[in-house]
């Protein structure tokens, strides 16, 4: 059921908020231990709250699962890291959260993710692996794979994410939901745990397009608590969803359709493409030249960020703390050691290394310089499309243990997503379609649109006439 339906349930009497929740928990106790999408959940809370729910508002009653990443009130925010599994309640709401229960929803169960964000499988999470309800021994995707995951199994009516470098649509595509990241700054980072803070952006993952557009309107918008939020007007992204495509044109990058993507995918986006030509779409070949570079100048931005984020853990003022030290260094190694996983220690020792005095300007102000020509290549590919269409990854969900000592294959997952975030453009993956893959029968597909900067509008219009083709 969607956001759409339910709460027309509760509008009709049909239902009640504490139904829904009484049934979403019936649902997590019966299937989340295979999926393994949630890292808590508390029912008395959110119970307490659907019965004082305002069915008057946009998302009155409506339960939304948050990953564990966001702030949430009295809730525990663990990011999949043992450096915060105890000793870490959040005394705050994110703006997200904020803003969606200013519009009446009802933040429900903290979602499993890599730990702080980082991976695409939420296979590096430190507390579970979350399982793709599709396939339980395929990866759910990340590093929102526990918010992506419990959509698909639904056992969450919707979800909040963070898409850093692809981490909203690639497990959306994996799990076959709807999956949105907004234009940078479209919605408030504040309450936000942050990875990359030039990249990270919160967004919404659904079993509608419609259910996006409507979370989107809920988050989005000015905040000054984040000196990277926007200050425009918020539209109203419902209205013309349903307008279709006739008379926009399409571009389709040929750098996002070379060698190594597998033919089910390949074949479940061009087929895809081709409805929406028949809708009146005008399709026209364009280039990103510099799209080779994204990935790597990705991974020399983003652990350089996230080695200064994470400088905060240090095991004195929150979360994991060493304890028998020999002195404040050792404090600060002891905790380090212990509270952070492989990943994380890979990617701040990256990151570290590519700002250190003799590599800062080989590196870091390359990938910065490289990171303007990506933007550029967007940029003038939207003066003569309106949007452009292509896969979300290169193949369906891989098998869980396959990247385990190749960390490198699944940074590559990532180079259809990553070249968004660098320029800041809204992305969103929408369901086309199943594939066989690697000895499993039909595993989703995700089909990707990217708009200009603010153009969710457009995005949400082709994504709907895109979902609309494929049901």
């Amino acid at each position: 059921m969607t956001l759409t339906q339910l709460r027309q349930q509760f509008i009709s009497g049909e239902t009640t908020p504490s139904k829904a929740i009484e049934d979403l928990a019936a649902g997590i106790s019966a299937r989340d231990p295979q999926t393994q999408a949630y890292v808590s959940y508390d029912l008395d809370t959110a119970l307490e709250a659907a019965g004082k729910a305002d069915l008057s508002k946009p998302l009155g009653g409506l339960p939304i699962a948050i990953k564990d990443n966001i702030n949430v009130f009295g809730q525990p925010c663990t990011c999949g890291s043992n450096f915060l599994v105890k000793g870490y309640t959040s005394n705050y709401n994110a703006t997200a959260i904020k803003k969606l229960v200013d519009a009446g929803a009802i933040p429900f169960g903290r979602m499993n993710m890599d730990e702080f964000a980082m991976g695409s499988a939420t296979e590096n999470s430190a507390l579970q692996p979350t399982r793709n309800p599709h396939d339980p021994t395929r990866i759910a995707g990340g590093s929102s794979g526990g918010s992506a995951a419990a959509v698909a199994d639904l056992t969450a009516y919707a979800a909040l994410g963070s898409d850093t470098g692809g981490s909203i649509r690639q497990p959306a595509s994996h799990c076959g939901v709807v999956g949105l990241k907004p234009t940078y700054g479209r919605v408030s980072r504040f309450g936000l745990v942050a990875f990359a803070s030039s990249l990270d952006q919160i967004g919404p993952l659904t079993n509608s397009v419609d259910d996006a557009a409507l979370i989107l309107q809920a988050i989005a918008g000015h905040d000054p608590q984040d000196t990277t939020s926007l200050n425009t007007p918020v539209p109203d992204y419902s209205a013309g969803i349903n307008d279709g495509v006739a008379g926009m044109k399409l571009g389709i990058p040929a750098e996002y359709f070379g060698e190594g993507i597998h033919q089910g995918v390949r074949e479940n986006v061009e087929k895809c493409i081709k409805l929406l030509e028949s809708k009146g779409a005008e399709i026209i070949p364009i280039s990103l030249p510099h799209t080779s570079h994204a990935v790597a100048t990705y991974y020399v931005i983003a652990p350089a960020e996230a080695s200064s984020n994470l400088s905060r853990f240090d095991g004195i003022r929150y979360g994991n703390r060493a304890t028998n030290p020999d002195d404040i260094i050792d404090l600060y190694h002891q905790s380090r050691e212990l509270g952070f996983g492989p990943e994380v220690k890979r990617r701040i020792i990256l990151g570290t290394y590519v700002l250190s005095s003799g590599y800062y300007d080989a590196y870091y102000t390359r990938a910065q310089k490289v990171r303007q020509l990506i933007t550029r290549d967007f940029k003038q590919a939207f003066e003569t499309v309106d949007a452009i269409i292509s896969p979300v990854t290169p193949t369906p969900a891989r098998r869980i243990g396959t990247c385990t000592d190749d960390p490198l294959q699944d940074y590559l997952s990532d180079i259809f997503t990553i070249a968004a975030n660098l320029s800041g453009i809204p992305a969103i993956s929408v369901p086309c379609g199943t594939t066989a893959f690697d000895g499993a029968d039909a595993l989703p597909v995700g089909i990707q649109i990217l708009a200009p900067h603010l153009g969710e509008q457009t995005m949400l219009r082709i994504a709907k006439a895109a979902e609309a083709v494929r049901s």
